[in-house]
């Protein structure tokens, strides 16, 4: 994106790399610094297309292309209104042409075709569906505001662990120091040899890693319909399935046969079973296929049943 620049000022991001290109609702880039320039009083018009615009509602640019700025906020703004859902619809074949059409209105919004047409349409819609759009747009409301509040709780959680984690370290820290300590008054005052001193510190050191419990704060997480599970100490153990013994490849019996074996390939080859069998040709041969293995499977099946005994 070192190519970017502002079409007024003609500033590239190549000579100024903080450059910031800004975007409005007619999509046309201008940088932070023209904005500032031309939009002092709030308000004015876009140096392109001579739209007017307002200064509070220029964005900064996330794509190289100022048309994708354009579309996605046209789309946001369509969607706040065309906000039906599959289940306001008799059949599934009225709620795809539904979305058809709001693609057509954002096409011809972006591209600026037919303009005064499309926008009467999207005014005659929202007089037809003034109740329904209020409604969805209330349910709407509060599924956001039930995230936001899963979203905090979640927050609050990971902030409560992460300072436990801090308090604990830091404790584990303090105990070091005070155990250093300890081992040092204990080797200048005690009277027992050096070494048996260091050797009791290490066992009892031991001893209290091995009953140190990891303390583990559960981490509230939600599912997309709002239902709560935890995971740390309140979490259910997995049941313990026992394992039973390995299994182990046995053949099956081949039941006797009272009637003639199948002709082994030599057999079919030298007793002219392949008269009535289309050769394979060059493409067949190159990939391996010979004539004899349909004819010796057509044979096989053939006297699969016919001589077994009960």
């Amino acid at each position: 994106m070192d190519d970017q620049a502002c079409p007024r000022c003609k500033t590239t991001k190549y000579r100024n790399p903080s450059l910031k290109l800004m975007v409005n609702v007619c999509g046309h880039a201008l940088c932070e610094s023209c904005v500032e320039l031309l939009f002092l009083k709030g308000s004015g018009s876009c140096p392109d297309c001579n739209v007017p615009l307002r200064r509070s509602n220029f964005r900064v640019q996330l794509f190289e292309d100022s048309m994708v700025e354009k579309e996605i906020d046209i789309r946001k703004r369509i969607l706040k209104d065309f906000n039906k859902k599959e289940e306001d619809f008799a059949t599934l074949r009225d709620y795809n042409d539904y979305l058809e059409d709001i693609e057509s209105i954002i096409f011809n919004l972006v591209n600026n075709i037919d303009i005064i047409n499309t926008n009467k349409k999207i005014d005659q819609y929202k007089k037809d569906n003034k109740e329904l759009i209020m409604k969805n747009k209330a349910k709407i409301g509060r599924e956001e505001l039930e995230l936001e509040e899963i979203l905090e709780i979640e927050k609050q959680m990971e902030d409560l662990r992460r300072t436990e984690v801090l308090r604990i370290d830091q404790e584990a820290k303090k105990q070091k120091i005070r155990e250093k300590e300890a081992l040092i008054d204990e080797l200048m005052f005690a009277d027992g040899d050096a070494k048996d001193i260091l050797n009791t510190f290490s066992q009892s050191l031991a001893n209290k890693q091995e009953e140190i419990v990891p303390v583990s704060v559960p981490k509230v997480t939600h599912f997309s319909s709002g239902v709560k599970f935890t995971r740390g100490s309140g979490q259910q153990p997995l049941p313990i399935i026992e394992e039973g013994p390995l299994y182990k490849y046995e053949p099956l019996a081949i039941p006797d046969r009272c009637g003639p074996d199948t002709p082994s390939i030599k057999e079919i080859i030298s007793k002219g079973y392949l008269q009535h069998v289309r050769a394979e040709n060059e493409t067949e041969k190159a990939g391996g296929y010979k004539s004899t293995l349909p004819c010796l499977r057509a044979l096989q099946d053939a006297l699969a049943g016919l001589y077994h005994t009960s």
